[in-house]
């Protein structure tokens, strides 16, 4: 069946007038301060969906809100409600859930706790007096304190559900003193905004919308965003100091993304290493300490170096590689620039030991990068089954194959068990049948082809292209299987040098000598 279009959000400043065919503004008991509608809309969701559409206003006010970074649960209570939580004339308190708002800029905003309170309809006899239709927002400050800029000038927000004819939604406050509401004051839009995301809420809950992309499957949201917060303060000077053409603010945060990433999984892959020197050396900086890949990292096809170089301060063992070097090797600190090499990599020839063993960056235990690695994308999971590598990340930008661009009438995906596709987390519309997607399917069967187990996550960066498929784990530790997966990519080395299409780009400069 045909999903229903979304009804139009179509918002209204509430004039007095309204009162009678829209119910009285709210009245709190024990209290003489005055609440004041706002703004209001249709309402085109039922009563029983309200609590699972300000759900999302609960627990994620980052959506609504640039500068929160999340909201963190302190408890929750269906009884002995804190006195802050305003006790309303003809409703009933169902549950309270005492939150924290942390900010995205801990140095500028501060942080805020924060009563959200469902209140159901006081006397109804029916299934219907469980069901809240009220939220309130109540948020906790000291005698003399501000709010945070990110936060409305009041001491309590309603969000209320009222089941008239028309049914509508509609914003309440009680504003700070002096505080203006005017349609065109800074409370006033604020209140649009959240009615908005209310609305297209409860159509969500109606139409069982489910994300199209789902982040933090491998690495927690919040041990991600608590360590990218510390990294963006440690490398964002990188901004100022940047020696390419392109875009600084997207590549630097970009790569501070990835960086972050790579250490918490690595925290998660490996063993903490054995060292003499105590943890409390670490203190303020505890990832030194964290588990990393014993052989190191091999960034393939590394570019600017910005990720080498991020990884390298941070203390990790590792080397980025390229076919030319970038104006901005020459502008790290040295320790970063003895880590960067011109290399060109011809992968027909590592399917020889001999030549395999000859090349020192792939060495058993390495753990590969290919960041937006381009025609050396598909080489990744091969290059990693044939040096017996730890693991990798692929973060794929260019659809190529292993000698030509991708073509999806031409490249038939290798087999996969039923539900593979649906586990890849490729987002769009679900169909699957872009290219991109297409392309993307083909590389995660070829992981699985070369007996890796994939695991893919859309990463928390500034770019469209932020899918990433990620092996840490074989299918099997069995020696007979490994050495059927060692000579699977054997056979894909030969098909491909058979066909004798793939070229080896020339390495630019002078190879072998520092830059």
């Amino acid at each position: 069946m045909a999903q229903l279009p979304r009804a139009r959000f179509a918002p209204v400043a509430y004039a007095k007038e309204a009162a009678d065919s829209q119910a009285s503004p709210l009245i709190s008991l024990h209290d003489e301060s005055k609440w004041t509608p706002l703004i209001w809309c249709l309402a085109d969701f039922p009563p029983e969906l309200f609590e699972t559409a300000v759900s999302q206003l609960i627990h994620h006010p980052e959506y609504n809100s640039t500068l929160i970074l999340r909201s963190e649960t302190v408890s929750e209570t269906t009884s002995d409600f804190n006195s802050a939580v305003p006790v309303i004339k003809n409703l009933r308190i169902v549950r309270d859930i005492h939150r924290r708002l942390l900010p995205r800029r801990p140095g500028r905003d501060a942080g805020l706790e924060q009563h959200c309170t469902l209140y159901a309809l006081e006397g109804k006899g029916d299934a219907t007096g469980s069901t809240p239709t009220v939220l309130v927002l109540t948020p906790l400050k000291a005698s003399g304190e501000s709010l945070p800029y990110y936060h409305p000038a009041v001491t309590h927000l309603a969000f209320r559900y009222i089941a008239r004819d028309p049914t509508i939604l509609r914003i309440e406050a009680i504003p700070i003193s002096g505080a203006p509401t005017d349609v065109n004051s800074r409370l006033y839009r604020t209140c649009l905004a959240l009615l908005e995301t209310l609305h297209r809420y409860g159509w969500g809950a109606m139409t069982n919308y489910k994300k199209r992309v789902l982040h933090d499957c491998i690495i927690p949201r919040e041990s991600y965003q608590d360590l990218y917060l510390i990294m963006r303060e440690r490398h964002k000077h990188l901004v100022n100091t940047w020696q390419e053409s392109t875009d600084p603010l997207k590549h630097v945060f970009e790569d501070i993304g990835i960086a972050t990433f790579l250490m918490l999984l690595w925290k998660d892959m490996y063993t903490s290493p054995k060292s003499a020197r105590g943890t409390e050396v670490y203190s303020a900086e505890p990832w030194k300490s964290w588990p990393r890949p014993l052989a190191g990292f091999l960034d393939l096809g590394c570019g600017n170096g910005l990720l080498t170089h991020i990884l390298t301060t941070e203390g990790y063992q590792g080397a980025g590689i390229d076919l030319r070097a970038r104006t901005s090797w020459s502008h790290y600190p040295a320790t970063t620039q003895s880590q960067l090499h011109v290399e060109a990599l011809d992968p027909t020839e590592l399917d020889d030991p001999a030549l395999l063993a000859a090349h020192h960056h792939l060495r058993p235990g390495i753990f590969i990068i290919g960041n937006h690695a381009d025609e050396l994308t598909p080489w990744v999971p091969v290059l990693a089954t044939l040096c017996s590598a730890s693991g990798y990340l692929s973060i794929p930008c260019c659809a190529w194959t292993f000698d030509m661009r991708y073509e999806r009438s031409s490249n038939v995906a290798y087999p996969t068990p039923g539900g593979f596709v649906e586990s890849l987390n490729l987002g769009g519309d679900g169909s699957n049948s872009s290219s991109y997607s297409s392309y993307r399917i083909w590389l995660a069967s070829l992981n699985l082809h070369l007996g890796w187990k994939v695991e893919c996550e859309t990463l928390r960066i500034p770019s469209t292209r932020n899918w990433a498929v990620i092996g840490r784990t074989r299918m099997s530790e069995d020696a007979t299987q490994l050495a059927q997966f060692e000579r699977c990519a054997k056979q894909i080395v030969e098909s491909v040098r058979e066909r004798g299409l793939f070229k080896t780009r020339r390495p630019e400069g002078k190879v072998g000598l520092d830059h």
